[in-house]
């Protein structure tokens, strides 16, 4: 009895330091979309806390109970415990947003981050309608699209294992892996009666975030399929290379670019924008944030910006500026709106959590989260002849557009 007492004591010292801990060890990292800080509490329970005497005594009767009666206990690690206990601490806030990192998911995510990274060459969002992980673009050939990977294929399943609850963080992670293996994806397409099952190879993806060519009339055009890092001297430079060759209009493709590091996205946008605001933001204290634009490359040619209901987050604070500023038209259909913003902060043990801390506002104030932007001309795309010769009636809109107001 005794000796049960002491292992009771050790057990609730080991729960109470495990979340007195990630609370102590918090740092600033590189982030997904912005940095920061956070104001840390001391070690012990904290007034309105989830750890307190009642929740640690029930972990420790849940770990009694997983030790004694789960069939394959001894194949669980401790390692594994705790960072379960991590991660349903950030699905309690119900937000698929603010994920738990593990060192090896931290590793992933840098490598991600750095454009250089081992997958299949495709963009992952969330789709709300269903609430499951789907293709939000494929990267110029990429094995997603020498695969058969669409826009809108909503991930079913990867390697047998369904995505249905499961964060978004978690379906990437297990559809990236190790160059030269092959995931296996169970999709969901539109038009489709059964599932397909798909075969996508994985490679070492250096990925071309920018591509740049001129269309008739002299009209440059630049697809941006997502803001990381390597993306604002892509964009510099494509930009460039196009007002070399006199480009009279500019059409900037946003479609199915499902955002990223927000910093980028507004050094990209004061290439452009006039003097003003690019967007701000407001955190969970009611501390407002301004990210401006001097004004000193202001764009002096006709624009226009694509977008979809794929176009999302970063997108959206490029197109709405682009919009409010009256700078450019934006075609296409309404966006898919992520008026929110994530901070992912590093434990000192290597681990990470990313957390939604703060809502986005376009250069006019508009709050966009869970309803979009509506371009200035709504134009939807023709699936159907799109497949059959590749005609793009939304591109064809801005084309027009554009050379009309062409000097």
């Amino acid at each position: 009895m005794e000796e049960d007492k002491k292992r009771s004591g050790g057990k609730r010292w080991f729960f109470l330091g495990l979340f007195s801990g990630i609370l102590a060890c918090l740092i600033l990292v590189t982030t997904l979309l912005r940095s920061g800080t956070i104001t840390l509490l001391p070690s012990g329970e904290a007034e309105d806390s989830a750890v307190n005497a009642k929740s640690i005594a029930k972990l420790e009767n849940l770990e009694q109970a997983i030790s004694k009666h789960y069939y394959q206990a001894d194949e669980v690690t401790q390692e594994q415990k705790e960072d379960g206990l991590y991660k349903g601490l950030l699905e309690s806030l119900d937000d698929p947003y603010s994920v738990y990192y593990t060192k090896e998911e931290v590793a992933k995510l840098n490598d991600m981050l750095s454009g250089t990274y081992g997958g299949i060459g495709a963009y992952i969002s969330l789709d709300e309608t269903y609430n499951i992980a789907k293709i939000a673009g494929v990267m110029k050939d990429s094995p997603a699209e020498k695969a058969g990977l669409k826009a809108d294929d909503l991930i079913y399943k990867v390697d047998g294992k369904l995505t249905d609850g499961m964060s978004l963080d978690d379906v990437v992670s297990l559809v990236k892996g190790e160059e030269g293996t092959t995931v296996n994806l169970t999709i969901a397409r539109k038009g489709e009666d059964d599932y397909l099952e798909i075969k996508v190879k994985r490679e070492i993806i250096d990925a071309p975030t920018v591509d740049t060519k001129v269309l008739d009339n002299d009209i440059g055009y630049i697809e941006v399929a997502g803001f990381e890092s390597v993306t604002a001297d892509q964009f510099r430079e494509g930009l460039s290379d196009l007002q070399s060759k006199n480009i009279k209009g500019l059409i900037i493709d946003l479609r199915n670019n499902p955002g990223g590091d927000v910093d980028v996205c507004v050094d990209m946008a004061r290439q452009i924008l006039p003097k003003g605001l690019v967007f701000y933001m407001v955190d969970s204290s009611g501390k407002k944030t301004e990210y401006k634009c001097d004004g000193k490359n202001k764009l002096k040619i006709p624009l226009a910006v694509l977008v979809n209901g794929n176009s999302a987050s970063a997108s959206e604070i490029f197109s709405g500026a682009v919009q409010d500023s009256k700078i450019g038209t934006l075609v296409g259909t309404q966006t898919f709106g992520k008026g929110i913003v994530q901070t992912v902060y590093s434990l000192t043990d290597g681990t990470a959590v990313k957390i939604t801390t703060a809502n986005y506002y376009t250069r006019g104030g508009h709050n966009i989260n869970k309803v979009g932007i509506t371009p200035d001309i709504e134009v939807k795309l023709d699936a159907d002849a799109y497949q059959k010769d590749g005609t793009d009636t939304q591109l064809e809109k801005a084309l027009e557009v554009v050379s009309t107001k062409r000097k």
